[in-house]
C-alpha cells in the first residue's frame, strides 16, 4: 500500500523520503564532444560553485553529491577520474572520445524545498548517466527503413561526394547470384567510404556498427552494403542476400542495443557541433538536419503517468538540443547559434513537442577553451576568442565569422543542394584546453552548463 506522502510526491514529479533514479542518456555525433560534457557536468555537480542557474545547488537543496558504482554490473564504468586527468594536467589535453557503452552514477542528497518539504527529510537522487558512441546512435534511424529504403536514400545522399567516388564506382549486379567474395569486397570499400565521410564531417554513416565493428568485424551481419534494387530480385541474389543480412544486423545488433540501454532514458541531452556542419559548408548542415530527424524518430519522448512510472514503463520526458563549442564565438554571437540549430530541428522538436516531451534548444561549451576579447582590424572592431591553438601551442585570437541573424539564410541554401554559401566564409579554429586553476568548490569554468543541467535534472533537484 502507497504512503500519502508517496502519492502527493508523484502527483508532483517526484518521491518524498524516498530514493529517486533519473537516467540521462548523452548523445550525439562524431566530435560533438559528449566525453568532455559529462566529464565537466560530473565534476560541477560534485563542486557546485559554478552553477548558479541550477536552482537547486543556488538554494542549497543540493546537500552533497558523491559517485558511487553503476547499477548495472555488466557495463563498462565512464572513465571519469581518466578524462578529468585530462583535461586539469599541467598541459591539459582532451580526452579520448566515447568506443563503447559506458554508465556513470552521481548521487545527489536534497532536501526539498516548499510546503511539501516539510512532510520528511532529504533524498536521494541517483542521476545515472548513459553515454554511448554517436556511431551506434545513427543506427536508431534504421528501426523503421527497409533495406530499400535505406540503401535508395544512401545512394541517393552520397552521389557527388568525392569520397564516395570509389563505391559508386563498382560493377554489382544485384540480381546476380549471391557471391561471398564480392560482397565481402563491396562491404570493405562501403566501409572506407564510411570512415572517409566522417572524417569529411558527414552525418549520414550508417551503419555504425561498421566504424566501430569491436568483435564483430567480419562477420556476415557486418557484410552488405547499399545496391541499387532490381526489378525482380530472386531468391539466393545478390539484393536478397544483402537485405537479409541488414534486417539481421537491426535484429541482432540495433534492437538489443535499443532495448537494453536507449529505451530505458528518462531524459536526453542530444550534442551537437552545429559550428563544425556550417564551417564545412550547406551539404554538411543539410545531412546533419535529415540524420538527427532520422535519430528522433526512435527517442519514444513523452510524459509518463504516475501510475505507468510503478510498471517500469520509460519515455523520454525532455530532450535538450545543445549546440556545443560555443566558447569558439563571441556571446554576443551565442543567440544566433541557438536559433539556427532551433531551426534545423524544427520538425524534430515539434514531434516531440507534441507527444508531450519537454523540448529545449541552447548554445553551451562544457569546457570553456577560449576567452573573448575585440581587435581592430582593417578599420573594424571585432568580437573575437582568443585560446591556444591545438595544432602549434601558440595563443591566437580567431574570429570565426558573423552568423546570419535569420536561420534561413543558412538553411535555405542547404535544402536546395547549395555548394558554398553565397558571399560568407565560416572559419572554425581548433582549441586546446586552458590550463584550469580551480578554487576549492569550484568545477571547470563553462558556458550554460548550469542552464543544461537544471532543464535536464533540475525539477528532481528542488
Amino acid at each position: 500500500m502507497l504512503r500519502i506522502s508517496e502519492v502527493v510526491s508523484g502527483l508532483t514529479g517526484g518521491w518524498i523520503g524516498s530514493d529517486v533514479t533519473v537516467r540521462l542518456g548523452v548523445t550525439g555525433l562524431s566530435r560533438a564532444g559528449k566525453t568532455v560534457f559529462i566529464t565537466s557536468l560530473v565534476a560541477n555537480l560534485l563542486d557546485r560553485g559554478r552553477m548558479p542557474q541550477l536552482l537547486g545547488a543556488a538554494s542549497g537543496a543540493v546537500q552533497a553529491a558523491y559517485l558511487q558504482p553503476q547499477p548495472d554490473d555488466t557495463v563498462p564504468r565512464f572513465e571519469y577520474e581518466t578524462h578529468l586527468a585530462a583535461l586539469t594536467a599541467d598541459q591539459p589535453h582532451w580526452p579520448q572520445s566515447t568506443r563503447n557503452v559506458s554508465q556513470l552514477r552521481v548521487s545527489l542528497k536534497v532536501q526539498p524545498t516548499g510546503l511539501l518539504g516539510n512532510l520528511s527529510g532529504p533524498r536521494v537522487v541517483h542521476l545515472d548517466i548513459v553515454d554511448y558512441p554517436g556511431e551506434w546512435l545513427l543506427d536508431l534511424g534504421l528501426l523503421d527503413k527497409s533495406y530499400a529504403q535505406w540503401s535508395a536514400g544512401v545512394l541517393e545522399g552520397i552521389r557527388g561526394r568525392k569520397c564516395a567516388a570509389e563505391f559508386l564506382a563498382q560493377d554489382v549486379n544485384p540480381a546476380a547470384a549471391f557471391d561471398e567474395v564480392r560482397a565481402q569486397e563491396l562491404a570493405a570499400v562501403y566501409t572506407t567510404y564510411l570512415h572517409a565521410a566522417r572524417a569529411a564531417g558527414f552525418s549520414d554513416c550508417t551503419p555504425g556498427r561498421f566504424l566501430l565493428p569491436g568483435e564483430m568485424e567480419g562477420s556476415p551481419v557486418l557484410t552488405f552494403a547499399p545496391i541499387p534494387q532490381p526489378d525482380s530480385p530472386k531468391r539466393g541474389s545478390m539484393w536478397r542476400e544483402m537485405e537479409r543480412r541488414f534486417e539481421a544486423y537491426k535484429k541482432q545488433v540495433v534492437q538489443p542495443f535499443f532495448r537494453d540501454h536507449f529505451a530505458k532514458i528518462d531524459r536526453q541531452v542530444v550534442l551537437l557541433d552545429a559550428l563544425g556542419a556550417i564551417h564545412r559548408g550547406p551539404q554538411a548542415v543539410e545531412d546533419m538536419r535529415r540524420a538527427m530527424g532520422d535519430v528522433l524518430r526512435a527517442f519514444r519522448p513523452g510524459k509518463v503517468g504516475f501510475l505507468a512510472s510503478l510498471f517500469g514503463v520509460h519515455r523520454v520526458e525532455r530532450i535538450l538540443f545543445a549546440a556545443t563549442k560555443a566558447d569558439h564565438l563571441h556571446h554576443r554571437q551565442h543567440p544566433r547559434l541557438t536559433a539556427i540549430i532551433t531551426a534545423m530541428l524544427r520538425d524534430a522538436r515539434d514531434r516531440a513537442d507534441f507527444s508531450g516531451a519537454l523540448t529545449s534548444a541552447m548554445s553551451i561549451a562544457a569546457l570553456r577553451a577560449t576567452v573573448e576579447e575585440t581587435i581592430e582590424h582593417d578599420g573594424k572592431r571585432l568580437d573575437c576568442v582568443r585560446g591556444t591553438l591545438l595544432d602549434s601551442g601558440k595563443q591566437a585570437a580567431f574570429y570565426p565569422g558573423e552568423l546570419p541573424d535569420d536561420p534561413a539564410k543558412l538553411l535555405s541554401p542547404a535544402r536546395e543542394g547549395a555548394q558554398n554559401w553565397l558571399g560568407e566564409d565560416y572559419k572554425i579554429m581548433s582549441f586546446a584546453p586552458a590550463a584550469l586553476h580551480l578554487k576549492p568548490g569550484e568545477g571547470p569554468p563553462h558556458i550554460r552548463l548550469d542552464k543544461a543541467a537544471e532543464f535536464l535534472i533540475g525539477d528532481y533537484l528542488r
